[in-house]
Parts: C-alpha cells; sequence; structure tokens
C-alpha cells in the first residue's frame, strides 16, 4: 500500500487561506506582545483580560467569567490561582446557590487593575493606529463572528467534543 502524498503546493495554499491558523499566529503574537507590555506590572495579558472580566459591581459567577472569556471553568479555576495567590482576585460560595462560586477583585486587584490600565490602552491605541482596512470596529466584528461560529459536524466526530465550543 503507497502512501498518500499532498502535493506541496496544497501546503502552501492552507498556509495562505487557513483562517485558524492566521487567527492562531495573531493572537499568539497579541498576546506575547500585550505580555511584554503588562510584565512590569506583574500581569500577563491573560491575567489582565481575567482581572477586567472580574472588574464588576457584583462579584460573578464563575460560568459568567468563563463565558466572557471564552474559557472552560476548569481553566478559569486554574488562572485564578495565581491571582488568588498574589491577593488579586476572591472567590467565594454563593450565598443564594452553595454549590456555586463567584469571583471577584480584591482592592490590590482593583489597584492592580488600575496601574496597568494605560499601558493597556496605549498599546491597544497603537494596535488599532495599524488596521487600515478593515477598521478596529470592523475587525472586532469579524473576530466576533469567528468566536460564535458553531462549526460543522462530519463522520466520526461525537456530539460531545461538538458541544465543547466555547463562545464568549
Amino acid at each position: 500500500m503507497s502512501a498518500v502524498v499532498i502535493p506541496f503546493e496544497t501546503t502552501l495554499m492552507v498556509r495562505d487561506r487557513c483562517l485558524c491558523l492566521h487567527a492562531q499566529r495573531a493572537a499568539r503574537v497579541l498576546a506575547r506582545r500585550f505580555d511584554e507590555a503588562l510584565r512590569p506590572y506583574g500581569l500577563t495579558n491573560e491575567q489582565f483580560s481575567l482581572l477586567m472580566a472580574l472588574n464588576r459591581p457584583t462579584a460573578a459567577s464563575i460560568s459568567q467569567i468563563a463565558s466572557v472569556l471564552g474559557a472552560d471553568r476548569t481553566t478559569l479555576t486554574a488562572a485564578l490561582k495565581p491571582l488568588m495567590r498574589d491577593g488579586l482576585a476572591t472567590i467565594h460560595a454563593d450565598t443564594r446557590d452553595r454549590r456555586a462560586r463567584r469571583a471577584a477583585l480584591t482592592p490590590a486587584g482593583h489597584e492592580r487593575l488600575a496601574t496597568a490600565l494605560p499601558v493597556w490602552l496605549a498599546m491597544h491605541e497603537a494596535l488599532e493606529a495599524t488596521l487600515d482596512a478593515p477598521d478596529p470596529a470592523q475587525t472586532r466584528h469579524g473576530l466576533t463572528l469567528l468566536a460564535a461560529w458553531p462549526g460543522m459536524t462530519w463522520p466520526g466526530m461525537t456530539a460531545s467534543s461538538h458541544n465543547q465550543e466555547r463562545t464568549p
């Protein structure tokens, strides 16, 4: 039996057309740049986003925060641990449903977020200045549509793997 060989031209076509690859590459580069900018404040881009998701008038459920960030609850709980260790966030039982947990910023978390926000704003302004077509609002809209895309099913795909798609 001979192995099927896909032509190299197909590899180049996928490299040039794959929206997933382009989104992943852009996300990695952007995350690195924001990580570098936020490092002096003791935060990563992921931690900044998590602190911002916690910045609410009342504590949010883990599920609510996970939905905002497009993460699962287990990943979110793991991401909260260093913030809790550093005294920036807390998790407590929901007063109405003891099985549910709610997360909130501490006063130190509010302070750290406020200190890092000007750098994030400056980085974001510089980033948006590089986007000429489409404009930043169109880019955000397109990314929102991609994040909400339900995908498609194919033979052999299980219902559970399809339902693991996350939406913000």
